[in-house]
């Protein structure tokens, strides 16, 4: 073994921290990979052994920080977390199987999304929701499991049904998942408004749900807002950025008077930004601060990237 991931010469916790052995919570933090996760990766895959104090608490070091950190490359590449162990540890080949997991996993969620299954789609995104970082799920199985469902959507018998559904499912299950993570996180939210005239956008809920996991808190205004009362609202909640999501066409004449008086970043993200691609990369130049995405993945990488995550 590591000389770095022997067990601290002490069997005191405190000295042990001195020493720069990390608790989990430091190390969630510096990773991003959610104590649940750490967990479930110990105990499933045996990915990550830490240290234990003599009440059981767990410790790492920094090779267990850096181990980490390769897991989530691959995971971030495709790989399921059932193959990343042999991977790493034997420097084996990543098995052809890799896509036909999140296919397998996406295919069951289709199946119990068609019956109504309410309780299996939860528990099926429950299971995955602790062995993957919130990124690595929707990249790889929430965003290629909306495009499955739109294509199986056309025209099919039922599909408002079904598509109501999930859709209402996800926004509860988010939903519920920001005002946890709100009542434990201060500071400025993230403000994201569905600019469209669609009842539910799942990919406006996956953004908030992204945003929420980095540890910042989430207002979600689900409907709308009309010229004068975006600012009113940057006003009351002093937001680090507002984000306004829509997939169909915006009305860009209005657009800057919509934003008019809103003093913080703004990001328009969704289809409309390939729609409107020529004319808001000019809108861009005029408006201080206008951010462009088209999708939830780029959209937290720009929030990242500007420091408002």
């Amino acid at each position: 073994m590591n000389a770095s991931l022997q067990p601290p010469a002490h069997p005191v916790a405190n000295l042990a921290l001195e020493q720069g052995w990390l608790p989990i919570r430091e190390v969630s933090r510096q990773t991003g990979v959610n104590a649940v996760t750490l967990r479930a990766w110990e105990r499933r895959y045996g990915l990550i052994v830490p240290q234990r104090t003599p009440k059981g608490h767990r410790l790492f070091g920094a090779d267990h920080v850096q181990r980490i950190q390769t897991i989530l490359t691959w995971l971030n590449r495709g790989v399921p977390v059932s193959q990343v162990k042999q991977l790493i540890d034997n420097a084996q080949p990543v098995d052809a199987s890799a896509e036909n997991e999140w296919q397998g996993l996406r295919q069951t969620l289709v199946q119990a999304i068609g019956q109504l299954a309410e309780r299996r789609v939860d528990a099926v995104f429950n299971q995955a929701m602790a062995l993957y970082p919130p990124r690595t799920l929707c990249e790889h199985l929430l965003l290629p499991l909306l495009k499955e469902l739109d294509q199986r959507w056309q025209g099919q018998f039922g599909a408002q049904m079904e598509r109501v559904f999930f859709y209402s499912w996800l926004r509860s299950k988010f939903g519920a998942r920001l005002y946890h993570n709100n009542r434990q996180l201060s500071g400025s939210p993230l403000l994201l408004i569905n600019h469209s005239n669609r009842p539910l956008e799942p990919h406006l809920w996956l953004s908030a749900w992204l945003a929420s996991s980095a540890d910042c808190p989430v207002e979600v205004f689900d409907w709308p807002l009309p010229n004068g009362e975006l600012a009113l609202a940057v006003e009351h909640l002093q937001p680090r950025a507002v984000l306004l999501y829509s997939s169909q066409a915006l009305h860009l004449a209005g657009l800057p008077k919509l934003l008019s008086g809103a003093r913080c970043p703004i990001l328009i993200a969704g289809p409309t930004v390939c729609i409107h691609q020529a004319e808001l990369s000019v809108l861009t130049q005029d408006i201080p601060g206008l951010l462009l995405a088209e999708d939830p993945l780029s959209a937290h990488q720009l929030l990242i990237q500007h420091g408002l995550l």
